[in-house]
């Protein structure tokens, strides 16, 4: 995925071609302003690669983009936020009419932490039935309209609940391609062992068409999530396999979304390896940090968090679960995550 601002011609093409020499066989692009949809004809015009467009929160931009993309992905948790009073079937409708015409696939995306609440809040908690249902649902509502060039992804930070996912609806519709990812899987080198993890137990069933390696990193690093997602698949393909530690999900673990067009600040990136430096000596303590970095992810994907850091472009927002402690500078969120993770290790340890 591009993380240049999409409305930077120059520089979304830039990155573009970078990915493909990298050996990416799709690029995923994001459109989240009318500047972004006025730059999409002349990015169109000067590459051939597979594009993917993420329709972010508003689906209606679809009209304006279809001709210019190979794939439309959009999110059913979005969707269900934009025009409520419209049926969820009539925008499927709109997208699937409008994808026909222009010759573009549909990815539906859910992500674990923007599920549409009316399917959420069936599952009492339950985030991965929560993901399966609402893509089956989509799937079901595409299929209605005749509609068969979809695929589906289901992603959640944790490497887990990916696995365990992505094989329920593997199960119910093995008919459907999926698009494996671990989303927020964070600074490498832990991110890659993230999503090992999470690959190497899916695709060596049969699970998986194709695959996106999301790393916290600088524009000017995007392509080693190819190179590490060219690695783990040529592994599988020769059957070395890592094993799953046993202590996954029972030490320190930082989740920070990948650096996307979505960033409204770059400083983002670098607060994120601050972070891991600084709470390193926690590492033997099951505590979950979340650093997200933009309004889209920020507060939603980090109320599960023990603590989370969503990133404005002027201040970051720290919070303990769903509440929100405070703003503060970027130079000064530190000092108060460590009083906060050490709040919380003393809390637990008084139990």
């Amino acid at each position: 995925m591009c993380a240049t601002k999409t409305w930077d011609v120059e520089a979304t093409v830039r990155q573009v071609v970078d990915l493909e020499r990298a050996g990416a066989d799709i690029v995923r692009i994001a459109v989240d302003s009318a500047r972004d949809v006025a730059a999409l004809p002349a990015i169109r015009a000067r590459t051939a690669a597979s594009l993917s467009v993420d329709l972010q929160e508003n689906y209606r931009l679809a009209a304006q983009v279809a001709p210019f993309v190979d794939k439309i992905r959009y999110n059913p948790g979005h969707l269900y936020h934009h025009e409520k009073e419209k049926p969820v079937r009539d925008k499927v409708a709109f997208l699937a009419e409008l994808a026909t015409r222009h010759d573009c696939a549909i990815r539906v995306g859910v992500n674990c932490g923007s599920i549409d609440p009316e399917v959420a809040g069936r599952f009492a908690g339950d985030s991965v039935a929560g993901m399966v249902a609402s893509a089956e649902e989509h799937c079901a509502l595409l299929d209605d309209l005749g509609f068969q060039r979809y695929c589906v992804s289901l992603k959640d930070s944790d490497p887990v609940k990916v696995i365990d996912a992505n094989r329920r609806f593997a199960a119910d519709r093995p008919d459907v391609p999926l698009h494996l990812g671990v989303t927020e899987a964070g600074l490498p080198p832990d991110g890659v062992i993230k999503t090992r993890i999470a690959f190497e137990q899916l695709i060596s069933r049969g699970i998986g068409d194709t695959i996106r390696v999301s790393l916290t990193l600088p524009n000017d690093r995007k392509g080693e999530e190819i190179a590490a997602g060219r690695l783990i698949l040529d592994d599988i393909a020769h059957r070395r396999y890592r094993s799953v530690p046993e202590n996954l999900g029972r030490r320190l673990n930082i989740i920070s979304c990948p650096s996307c067009s979505r960033v409204e600040n770059e400083a983002f990136v670098d607060l994120a390896e601050k972070v891991r430096e600084v709470t390193a000596y926690a590492r033997e303590h099951a505590v979950t940090i979340a650093v997200m970095g933009c309004r889209v992810n920020g507060p939603g994907e980090t109320d599960d968090a023990d603590l989370g850091l969503w990133c404005a472009p002027t201040h970051v927002n720290l919070k303990r679960k769903s509440e929100t402690i405070g703003t503060f500078a970027y130079d000064e969120v530190l000092s108060r995550l460590r009083i906060e993770l050490d709040r919380l290790i003393a809390a637990r340890q008084s139990e």
